[in-house]
């Protein structure tokens, strides 16, 4: 029988912790039901970190860019923010973004388009599509980033998909032997030559994908919060400072 599960967005509310239990559970200490069903409730992912949830009688599994819920017995599965009101933080958005530290810091740096700040305080990592107007504005704004010291780290993600224009023109980019010279043209509209080789740019594409990435610019800050669309120097750099002192 094929179980299908209607996802709907909650924001669950607890008063306190009751018990923190973390750490990936050994497979045989995991309910076959808790497994099963998280396999099944999102399509084309399959539930990995799967641990003891901070509620009692629950587990939490990551499935693709989202963390879901599960009652031990399989019954229940809650898609949605934990809120510890105690503690005053967010427990999804925590075990989200050491997720997406994780795979970030799997990435191959050299894979990456990077612009260095002379000096450098801080590191984004930003998904971009050349084609998108928010991140043109965001390639143009270098050098304010740059004054406030943060360097930009650029992984592909053509909104388009795999094969389209938008992919052609950032292969292109991404196997110039200047990338980064190639890239600031396409950005300006200025054609650049026409190349293919090896290129990152569809594992950049399924990354971002896995990350939950639906459009672009899409930012990532050090601490793995993701922040969608153009973000001004100033109050990036502000953000940065916040989350570095957090």
């Amino acid at each position: 029988m094929t179980v299908r599960f209607n996802l709907t967005n909650k924001t669950i509310l607890v008063t306190a912790m009751l018990c923190m239990l973390s750490g990936i559970l050994n497979a045989d200490e995991i309910p076959w039901l808790v497994k099963d069903r998280l396999n099944k409730s999102l399509e084309g992912y399959q539930a990995t970190e799967i641990t003891l949830a901070p509620i009692p009688g629950w587990y939490q599994g990551q499935v693709g860019p989202r963390l879901l819920y599960i009652s031990a017995d399989g019954r229940f599965l809650m898609d949605g923010q934990l809120i510890d009101l105690a503690a005053r933080e967010n427990l999804t958005e925590n075990a989200l973004m050491q997720f997406r530290r994780g795979v970030i810091d799997g990435v191959d740096q050299s894979s990456m388009i990077t612009f260095n700040a002379p000096e450098q305080r801080h590191v984004i990592t930003v998904f971009t599509d050349i084609d998108c107007g928010y991140c043109r504005k965001l390639h143009s704004a270098m050098d304010d980033y740059h004054k406030f010291g943060i360097s930009v780290r650029y992984l592909a993600y053509p909104r388009a998909g795999i094969g389209s224009g938008s992919y052609r023109l950032m292969e292109s980019a991404w196997c110039a032997d200047d990338k980064a010279s190639a890239l600031t043209n396409a950005k300006r509209g200025k054609q650049i030559d026409s190349l293919t080789c090896d290129s990152p740019v569809a594992s950049h594409y399924q990354i971002g994908h896995d990350l939950g990435v639906t459009g672009t610019p899409a930012i990532l800050l050090e601490s793995g919060k993701m922040l969608p669309g153009f973000v001004d120097a100033e109050r990036l750099y502000e953000l940065l400072e916040r989350q570095k002192t957090s």
